[in-house]
């Protein structure tokens, strides 16, 4: 009896861990704020009326959020496969289930390829098959494209921040069908791609404050990812700065077309101010806790002008 309950136990244990490992993979905290966008993009979008007791509209969010985590997540995993020799070099990759030898790469492959394209097949399924494609390019964009990059060149940033400023234009195009300028009256067309645009000029001085701040762990696994070869360079706080400034005056343009009202414009228009300052700061100070500034201002920019055009929408 007593066997059996210490094999129980020890099943239990081994199959918690298995989750957690798949968990890691997944990195669910980062993919549920790119997918968190991609609901907002779905929700800013013409003819989409949400209502709290609407039991439809909760089946396509959910539905939506599902189809995002699944593809981020198969590209996260990718991602890890990939790079699982140079995690083994940074202390804070180094646990990963691939570098710490709890999952060999055939089984990572298998979970990423089942994933993606399951999420990618839901969204197509669900909502439209041009959302379901867009999905699997920024997939494809992510894990294949901007992962190898960042060991041969910085341009990897910019790379990268397309596949990531993608989500909110699929959760658009999951509600409109269509990626051009149609399915919306006169400049509201333009709504997808502008919440695209927000979220891609914010990624730059966000990866480049994440980038200084773990320079030592990056540089020990060969990752090049600032604008520059020294960390001393004054020149990464200089493009954080230009980066974070041109998103002041595109805060005023979600006004303009009629995506949302004057408290979201306001609203954009401080937290853009917020995220410039800090750049400034970085770029004056050109050391580590003003870099971990801006990229704390980061984290603070992107959710909060997305409940501000949500919350305000015409």
């Amino acid at each position: 009896m007593l066997q059996q309950e210490s094999v129980k136990a020890k099943w239990h244990l081994m199959a918690v861990s298995r989750v957690r490992d798949y968990s890691q993979l997944l990195k669910p905290n980062l993919s549920g704020m790119v997918v968190f966008s991609s609901v907002i993009g779905y929700l800013m979008a013409p003819g989409i009326d949400f209502h709290w007791g609407d039991m439809g509209m909760w089946q396509r969010i959910i539905t939506l959020f599902a189809g995002g985590m699944l593809v981020t997540g198969g590209a996260n995993t990718i991602n890890q496969i990939l790079e699982r020799e140079s995690d083994k070099l940074m202390k804070r990759t180094k646990l990963r289930p691939m570098p710490d030898g709890r999952m060999d790469h055939i089984e990572a492959w298998i979970f990423a390829i089942v994933t993606g394209l399951a999420g990618a097949g839901l969204l197509a399924f669900y909502f439209n098959v041009q959302a379901g494609l867009l999905s699997l390019i920024s997939l494809l964009l992510y894990a294949f494209v901007y992962t190898p990059m960042k060991k041969i060149h910085p341009i990897a940033v910019l790379i990268g921040a397309i596949p990531g400023a993608l989500p909110p234009l699929i959760g658009w195009v999951a509600a409109t069908g269509t990626i051009g300028l149609s399915g919306a009256p006169g400049m509201l067309g333009l709504g997808g791609w502008l919440l695209f645009s927000l979220q891609f000029f914010w990624q730059f001085p966000h990866f480049w404050a994440i980038a200084y701040v773990a320079f030592d762990d990056y540089s020990n696994a060969g990752i090049r990812m600032l604008p520059t070869r020294e960390k001393e360079s004054r020149f990464t706080g200089l493009q954080c700065m230009f980066y974070s400034l041109i998103l002041i005056p595109m805060a005023i343009v979600p006004r303009m077309i009629g995506l949302s009202g004057n408290i979201g414009m306001w609203l954009c228009l401080l937290c853009g101010v917020m995220y410039f300052v800090a750049s400034v700061i970085f770029y004056r100070n050109n050391d580590h806790k003003s870099a971990r500034r801006v990229m704390f201002a980061s984290f603070i920019y992107l959710p909060v002008i997305l409940l501000a055009l949500i919350g305000d929408k015409l």
